[in-house]
Order: C-alpha cells, then sequence, then structure tokens
C-alpha cells in the first residue's frame, strides 16, 4: 500500500534520496496519494512523458493532467519489480482501479539527472482480465 508523506508548499527540494530507485518509488506513491505538490517536486521542470496515446512536456502539463484531467484518479499502481540498474530505473506493474481490478500492465522507464526524474517513458498493454 502507498504511504502518505506530508508534502510542502510551493517549490520543495529534490526528494532526500536521489536513488533512482527511491524516485521512482516516491513518484508513485505521491500520485496514488493524490499528492501533487510532492509530486511535482520529484520532476524536473523540463520533465517530459512520453506514453502511446500522447506525450505531455514540461512538469506543470504533467501534473495538471494527472490533478484534473485524468480520467480515473482512484487508481493505485502495484509495483512489482524495479530494475535499479543504470542512470536511470525501470519499473514493471499494474495499474489497478478501486476495487482492486486491472485496468492495464506497464513498464515505465524513468531518466534521472539531480536527484529528479527527467523523463518517462510508458510502455503499456491492455488488461486481458474480463
Amino acid at each position: 500500500m502507498p504511504s502518505r508523506r506530508e508534502g510542502g508548499e510551493g517549490e520543495a527540494a529534490p526528494a532526500a534520496d536521489p536513488d533512482p530507485a527511491a524516485l521512482a518509488r516516491a513518484y508513485y506513491d505521491a500520485l496514488d496519494a493524490g499528492e501533487y505538490d510532492r509530486l511535482a517536486s520529484l520532476l524536473a521542470p523540463d520533465f517530459v512523458q512520453r506514453r502511446p496515446d500522447r506525450t505531455f512536456e514540461g512538469r506543470d502539463r504533467f501534473v495538471a493532467f494527472m490533478r484534473d484531467e485524468r480520467p480515473n484518479t482512484d487508481t493505485t499502481h502495484a509495483v512489482e519489480r524495479v530494475y535499479p540498474a543504470g542512470p536511470g530505473v525501470a519499473v514493471r506493474g499494474r495499474l489497478l482501479d478501486n476495487d482492486g481490478e486491472e485496468l492495464f500492465a506497464f513498464v515505465d522507464v524513468f531518466s534521472v539527472d539531480d536527484g529528479r526524474l527527467t523523463a518517462l517513458e510508458t510502455y503499456a498493454a491492455e488488461s486481458s482480465a474480463d
């Protein structure tokens, strides 16, 4: 289960532990908890996410989508495996709805620089569970 951490206001400092795997876990934790200020503090200002259906350029645009435009904000990222080798980190998991049903499986590949997430490439597959 994701833990809830208190977030600060405004531009927060990078995560205390700049380890890429810890940053990736903090990303999912903040997103699942709806802590968008904390989410923003983990991302570099020029953060970019590329996913099969669209690209988000800039931290502010990405956070605005996650906060205000996602079709379903009551979800949980079930992280199954973290691959920490390299300058970034890869994560394999499943996105679950409020009832614990799988919406889709994903692999996220994060780039990290100066203790912040700078880019995210998301690969997703629709759930085969009916």
